[in-house]
């Protein structure tokens, strides 16, 4: 048989890719066709996304494929993209890690009850969700709002200047902390407390679902956030299996039927995010590579430009469990020099601080093992559910050390890949779609006979449980 071809879409924080998919009815055939830089632009006020750079990417990568029968496109989530009443973009949308939205979630809770946002939602808190976004637009009195017509995540923006529809696609709208499960629709309630116009909301639409054209070719939707669509790609026949997608950020997560908004959901600051074919992601977001990024940037500003090659070289020649740090400390969210703010978070502690750039990553590397471990035992007592492997999915499985690392820590076998798990994803769904594969289940089984996987089995634990206490120590 001939074999079909998908253009998989994929905007990651830090670069972007076009994917030419074809399934030859046995195999997924992933090939590149442009990758592109996602640079955000800082004016001296505010942080940005350059979406019309991103939009002229994306109309290159379509452009340079000869035969496709889809489009899909996945896109990171949380951030939003506001519209005028003759559907033209207002501004260029923020980033979320522009500080704006300092002190959003305070102002927030004094209008409705952190505890009641979460019933409602089931949503992690974080204050670069869409909620305490828009609420610092309120709070701060920007115009913006108030010549809005509708508001589109990003994904659902270069959906709509692919087709000319106006949605929200299911996953992507999970994210915001404005999405009600028990409602299955938009929290008006939370919006009209915080004072969010609901006139600017548009239709709910499940990730499979065919939403136009662009050039004769159909639009699909995968599911457009893009955790939502590398999950899809995780190669498990098991029941008992997590997920941790890895790359700029990880997530950390189980696949369930149902979201869990309990108590013990709370008090652990877990997230639900709406998956593929109903499934829920209960998960929870960890700095994860930004840490590695923001730590090669300022280096090689300084005339060091390690390879990874070479940072691995210099984590595996350092004294292991020499300090420790919470990944997720606030001071590590906005970029700048992360080595400066390495040493100085492990001397406010009390530890002794990294010497040198060897010792920073070493640091780095132990310390994000070990918040794995300490997310993963959170999720297995939420959830009531065992885990007895590890899937690392998405770019960060390329790195042998941290998965290695990773499966010491857990104690768990580790499998990584596929790399591409994103666009594979979303691939998948769009096959799905045009009835070219049965079911995740079967996509599933497929990948998990691929070459591209590499296990990792726990060693050396005893000496990791023996430091698990100290690295615990920094997160109180």
């Amino acid at each position: 048989m001939s074999a079909k071809h998908v253009i998989a879409i994929d905007l990651g924080a830090t670069s972007g890719r076009v994917m030419d998919v074809a399934f030859d009815g046995a195999r997924l055939h992933l090939r590149e066709i442009h990758r592109f830089p996602n640079l955000p632009v800082q004016t001296p006020q505010s942080l940005h996304w350059d979406v019309l750079r991103l939009w002229h990417e994306i109309t290159v990568g379509i452009n340079a494929v000869t035969q496709a029968a889809s489009i899909g496109l996945d896109c990171w989530g949380v951030d939003y993209a506001l519209l005028d009443s003759a559907g033209e973009l207002l501004a260029n949308p923020y980033h979320y890690r522009d500080p704006r939205a300092n002190g959003a979630m305070e102002w927030v809770f004094e209008r409705m009850p952190r505890r009641e946002v979460f019933t409602r939602t089931g949503i992690q808190f974080m204050p670069l969700n869409a909620l305490y976004q828009l609420a610092a637009s309120i709070r701060d009195g920007s115009p913006l709002l108030d010549h809005a017509a509708s508001m589109l995540t990003i994904a659902d923006l270069f959906n709509y200047w692919l087709t000319g529809a106006k949605a929200c696609e299911f996953t992507e709208a999970t994210t915001m902390q404005l999405y009600n499960p028990a409602l299955a629709d938009w929290d008006r309630e939370i919006m009209a407390a915080v004072g969010i116009p609901t006139h600017l909301l548009t239709p709910i639409v499940q990730p499979g679902a065919k939403i136009g054209a662009y050039k004769g070719i159909d639009v699909i939707l995968p599911a457009c956030h893009d955790t939502g669509s590398a999950v899809v790609a995780m190669p498990s026949t098991s029941e008992n299996a997590a997920y941790l997608s890895s790359g700029t950020w990880s997530l950390l997560g189980l696949e369930l039927d149902e979201p869990i908004i309990s108590d013990a959901a709370y008090e652990a600051n877990l997230t639900n995010e709406g998956g593929y074919d109903g499934a829920w992601r209960l998960l929870k977001n960890i700095m994860g590579l930004w840490l590695v990024d923001q730590c090669r940037a300022t280096w090689k500003a300084a005339g060091a430009d390690y390879s990874f090659a070479q940072l691995t070289a210099m984590v595996e020649s350092a004294a292991p469990f020499k300090a420790f740090i919470d990944p997720d400390d606030p001071s590590f969210l906005p970029p700048g020099d992360m080595p400066a703010r390495i040493v100085e978070t492990c001397r406010r502690s009390g530890q002794p601080p990294p010497e040198n750039d060897a010792q920073v990553m070493a640091t780095v590397y132990a310390s994000l093992a070990f918040k794995y471990r300490y997310v993963l035992e959170l999720l297995i007592d939420v959830a009531g559910q065992e885990v007895d492997q590890l899937h690392i999915i998405g770019g960060g499985s390329r790195n042998a050390l941290l998965n290695q690392m990773t499966a010491n820590a857990t104690g768990r076998p580790v499998i990584a890949g596929p790399a591409e798990a994103t666009a594979t994803g979303n691939a998948i769904v769009q096959l799905i779609a045009l009835g070219e594969l049965g079911s995740v289940a079967e996509a599933r089984a497929m990948l998990s006979c691929g070459s591209d996987l590499a296990r990792f089995e726990p060693r050396n634990t005893a000496a990791w449980d023996d430091n698990y206490a100290r690295f615990r120590a920094t997160l109180e």
